[in-house]
């Protein structure tokens, strides 16, 4: 199957359709550079956790499992992840993330699910504003990942290892694209941005 427009040959995902226009994927990169990478309370470990659950509940297959393997190498494993997708309730994450990540999964089945006591409920277990603020951000801006991908039918690897090499570009070098672009003929190499 081929993407629905013409994107550069070996750029999987996300970054085929970010290179395919430069205008529009900057600041997609910069605001992903910013919510996933820039200074928080939540670590980055966390932020990842977000946007996997939200992909993974959107059942976009190319961001579920490029987040899940970057969310696996900055927790350094892979239970934590793993539970997440399976039941919020009862992973291994405090009772804070916990109530955050339900915030986030009624942002990715409608916006206005959000309550007043999720929001209170978030704030009893210490969340503050800006960190209730950049969860629905985040879960809102992969929607918007999830979607993009997925309505023009990106290539989407089936090799583990190409999530590993995209895992460690996403946690060693975050969402930025290169100076140079990407190579097109190193499909494993080729992805930074995997949302």
């Amino acid at each position: 199957m081929s993407a629905h427009i013409p994107v550069q040959e070996g750029l999987a995902g996300i970054t085929g359709l970010l290179e395919y226009r430069l205008d529009t994927a900057k600041p997609i990169r910069e605001m992903t550079q910013l919510l996933l990478r820039g200074p928080s309370t939540l670590s980055e470990g966390e932020r990842e956790l977000i946007a996997t659950l939200v992909s993974h509940r959107n059942a976009c297959r190319f961001c579920t499992t490029a987040h899940t393997a970057a969310a696996e190498l900055l927790l350094g494993e892979s239970d934590t992840v793993a539970a997440v997708k399976a039941d919020i309730e009862s992973a291994p994450v405090s009772d804070k993330l916990k109530a955050l990540l339900r915030i986030a999964g009624k942002v990715q089945e409608n916006g206005r699910k959000v309550t007043d006591a999720d929001v209170a409920a978030a704030r009893a277990q210490g969340a503050t504003d800006i960190e209730i603020h950049d969860t629905v951000l985040i879960a809102a801006l992969f929607c918007l990942y999830n979607r993009y991908v997925d309505g023009l039918a990106t290539w989407t690897p089936d090799d583990p290892a190409y999530y590993r090499t995209l895992a460690d570009r996403i946690v060693n070098r975050g969402y930025t694209r290169p100076a140079g672009g990407f190579p097109a003929a190193a499909p494993a190499m080729s992805d930074a941005r995997g949302a």
